[in-house]
């Protein structure tokens, strides 16, 4: 018996998913990415943000001069879906552990909170520059 077999005896299988390779992997992967996707869609926030999204990221094409204008816009745009995405998942695995309020989970909630904020606040800098610029 080698070391590290003796060491853990009760070595678990890795997960089936962790098996997939190639293509496999890549479809399972777009999958899951469509399942958090639809998942954010319940959160209302996230459907706020995408529908100011769904105007923003057309308009960009008019507001921005060059294409690193059109691309910077449209990314701090697309960075405030990610940072609300990211932020629910912290809000969804606190609320897995439990209802009872706690410093730490209050803590990890504040700073997801304070991340999205933060990219608001990015994009709404970015883009009041640009429309000043433009007009």
């Amino acid at each position: 018996m080698a070391a590290s077999e003796s060491s853990n005896p009760k070595k678990q299988a890795p997960h089936p998913h962790k098996l997939r390779t190639g293509l496999n992997r890549l479809n399972h992967a777009f999958l899951y990415s469509m399942q958090g996707l639809v998942a954010g869609w319940g959160e209302k926030a996230f459907r706020m943000e995408a529908c100011f999204a769904i105007v923003l990221l057309p308009l960009a094409f008019y507001v921005g001069q060059s294409w690193l204008e059109v691309a910077m816009l449209c990314a701090v745009v697309v960075l405030v879906l990610v940072t609300e995405l990211l932020n629910s998942g912290i809000e969804s695995a606190i609320d897995r552990i439990g209802p009872e309020l706690h410093e730490f989970s209050k803590r990890a909630k504040d700073m997801g909170s304070a991340a999205v904020f933060l990219s608001l606040v990015l994009c709404s800098a970015v883009w009041a520059a640009a429309l000043y610029q433009k007009f």
